[in-house]
């Protein structure tokens, strides 16, 4: 039993608030503040979705999920880092780490299949428009959808179970904001070559492929808006993706400059604050994104609020 126990800690001890202990009053403030804020924005968005019918299309189907992924997203680990600034007590229980790991993986890969299912939507209606309900019909979006949480529900469940097999015999103290593979790695006594062999296995579905089926979509996008002769016509057929190409880029740029950056500027420091505010950027931008740069959002917001004022 002893020997279990070693290997198997009650708790993890996050270190990264030890050296805020002067800013932890000010942090937990804007971080409260921004969970708000994007808890706010997304739901707003589907709302909208859910009571305009001029909303219920493909497009906006899409969203409403990419407006409640953002939601459960920054919910996984926001709450937990706000309570640690607010009570000075940087710990999570073994099981709640487990959990954090499990929704924190889930909920990023469906954002990441998601987009691409976004870009694919987009590709249909701007490139075969006369056949886009065809399509893009209500089944085929569900089906989509489905298959985008169901594939990252595999993935995140083959990755918590990878990491939390391996013992923790050596410390329990965590050098990060919240549970993640990487720093649970990190701290592992025991072999971890089959968590390794695990990501490079799932990175051509979860990450090469979602940005293969990206890029693929917009240079057809491109190229057929490129053979549009009218301008008006041309700046119509960008606006519709414009919104979703500036979602993507921000998602992938910063998980780029999180990520993927010459080792000599590497931090670790620095990194964790790039996984915080990786972590809670895109959820707060997207619902100002499709809102300030889309018509039909602006539109159904305004008739929802002189519906209101007049009923």
């Amino acid at each position: 039993m002893d020997a279990i126990n070693e290997t198997v800690p009650s708790e993890f001890i996050f270190l990264a608030f030890s050296d805020l202990n002067e800013w932890c009053s000010l942090l937990s403030g804007i971080l409260f503040i921004v969970h708000l804020f994007t808890l706010m924005g997304n739901l707003l968005i589907i709302i909208l979705i859910h009571l305009e019918p001029s909303l219920q299309t493909p497009m906006y189907y899409f969203l409403g999920n990419l407006s409640l992924l953002d939601i459960c997203q920054t919910t996984t680990t926001l709450p937990q880092i706000i309570a640690c600034l607010i009570s000075g007590r940087s710990v999570i229980s073994y099981a709640r780490c487990m959990m954090q790991v499990f929704f924190f993986v889930l909920f990023s890969g469906t954002e990441t299949l998601l987009l691409a299912a976004m870009a694919y939507d987009r590709y249909a209606a701007i490139c075969n428009p006369l056949q886009y309900n065809v399509i893009m019909n209500q089944k085929t979006c569900a089906q989509l959808v489905s298959a985008c949480w169901f594939t990252s529900s595999l993935n995140a469940s083959v990755h918590t179970l990878f990491t939390f097999n391996l013992p923790f015999c050596g410390t329990n103290k965590i050098n990060y904001f919240y549970c993640d593979i990487s720093p649970l790695l990190a701290i592992s006594c025991g072999d971890i070559s089959h968590s390794f062999i695990a990501l490079l296995a799932t990175s051509p579905i979860m990450g090469f492929g979602p940005i293969l089926c990206i890029i693929i979509s917009y240079i057809h996008i491109i190229l057929k808006i490129l053979n549009v002769h009218s301008f008006t016509g041309m700046r119509k057929a960008f606006s519709t993706c414009a919104s979703h190409l500036t979602v993507v880029l921000l998602f992938y740029g910063s998980c780029i400059f999180a990520y993927v950056r010459p080792q000599s500027s590497y931090s670790f420091n620095t990194d964790r604050m790039i996984a915080l505010l990786n972590n809670i950027l895109s959820p707060m931008l997207n619902p100002l994104i499709y809102t300030l740069r889309n018509k039909d959002v602006k539109g159904a917001l305004r008739n929802s609020i002189v519906k209101k004022l007049l009923f």
